[in-house]
């Protein structure tokens, strides 16, 4: 593991820090759950993207500054430590875009990706179904051929779609093979939320806004132009967006070690022996997962991949967002009713084990892919 930065990362860590520090709003953002909160939220990816720091490691073509790896890790630490907004555009930028890169064509490329970078239209993850959540591959929707157009045909239901209540174009899986086997005969599609047959429902969460919603279709058209890699091929496209969203691009280290530097900044407020434990145990993982994620960095730039290990990842950092957050309202008592920031963390991070694949689901991933455990047999208990 390599913790060594050059003197171009350095310079680079520089420079970001100070954007950053004459940039970031001086007081939080609105939700943005909220239709204010959305809209302020665009015009703060709009601002990153005018100076390009909004998706430094894309090439400059694509509103990028081509960094590294290295740099991409660097640059979010900094952004963390600032306390910037969080991103509103994160479901395109770091999830779809990685695919889109690596599935899909060129004037795919060229038609999302600008528009991706500067948050002009924001990106829902259409994943779930009512009966296909962790089980991804058992969805019923379904997508038919029609060659008269040079399409096909959507229907059915997707649910918990994150963004989808205020976004703008959405991506998912569509059955588009019911005779093929349970992974096989998948498609995958992208397809704007205000189409003729589409029906977006938001979902109320516990604080009242809508984070998500549950989208209908019925007959949607999406031409051939909108499916992102081979007919058929989607699950193996579908896994590539998985493995981004377990590993690294979506919960950057940063995240939790600005957390957590904040939970030891409370504890000097207002120490609390009975908690004490808990604050340096939540630091410490914390600059666990951050070490863990240069290691894998490391060995990224020689040649490896992620792989089964993003599973690790997700548990580690999904159950340390709920413990950090659960220390910091123990240490307010009832101040934490009407601390918005710590409570809306902790809100948010209770769906941390589930969203990205269960825990449940990755804690099986892991016993059988890295421990190399036997699966339990049908039956058996």
């Amino acid at each position: 593991m390599d913790l060594q930065l050059s003197e171009s990362e350095l310079a680079f860590q520089a420079e970001a820090r100070a954007w950053l520090s004459a940039n970031v709003p001086a007081g939080p953002l609105p939700s943005l759950d909220t239709p204010d909160g959305f809209r302020l939220h665009q015009e703060w990816e709009a601002r990153l993207a005018a100076d390009r720091w909004s998706v430094v490691s894309w090439p400059a073509d694509h509103h990028g500054r081509e960094a590294s790896l290295v740099e991409w890790v660097v640059f979010e630490e900094e952004y963390y430590r600032a306390g910037a907004p969080l991103r509103v555009s994160q479901n395109g930028i770091f999830l779809l875009a990685p695919i889109i890169f690596e599935h899909g064509t060129p004037e795919q490329q060229a038609r999302f990706l600008p528009t991706m970078a500067t948050g002009e239209r924001i990106w829902a993850q259409c994943w779930s179904e009512p009966e296909a959540g962790s089980d991804l591959a058992s969805l019923r929707s379904t997508a038919r051929r029609d060659d008269a157009r040079g399409g096909w045909v959507l229907n059915g239901q997707k649910i918990w779609c994150s963004r989808a209540a205020l976004a703008h174009w959405g991506f998912g899986l569509f059955r588009s093979d019911p005779d093929a086997q349970k992974h096989a005969g998948l498609t995958y599609f992208l397809f704007p939320l205000d189409a003729a047959g589409v029906t977006v429902r938001p979902i109320a969460q516990l604080d009242g806004e809508a984070g998500f919603a549950e989208v209908f279709f019925d007959d949607v058209f999406v031409p051939d132009a909108d499916v992102l890699g081979a007919p058929g091929d989607g699950w193996r496209v579908a896994m590539s967006t998985a493995g981004n969203e377990r590993g690294l691009s979506l919960r950057s280290p940063g995240r939790f070690t600005a957390a957590a530097d904040r939970l030891l900044a409370l504890y000097d407020e207002r120490p609390d022996p009975r908690v004490a434990d808990r604050v340096v145990d939540a630091w410490l993982k914390a600059e666990a997962y951050r070490l863990y994620t240069w290691g894998t960095v490391t060995s990224l730039r020689d040649g490896g991949d992620v792989g089964a290990a993003g599973s690790v990842n997700k548990v580690w950092w999904s159950e340390l967002d709920v413990a950090l957050h659960e220390t910091a309202l123990d240490l307010l008592g009832p101040e934490a009713e009407i601390e918005s920031a710590w409570l809306d963390g902790y809100t948010f991070s209770l769906s941390g084990p589930i969203y990205a694949g269960t825990n449940e689901i990755q804690r099986n991933i892991i016993a059988e892919r890295i421990l190399g455990l036997p699966r339990e047999a049908k039956g058996s208990r």
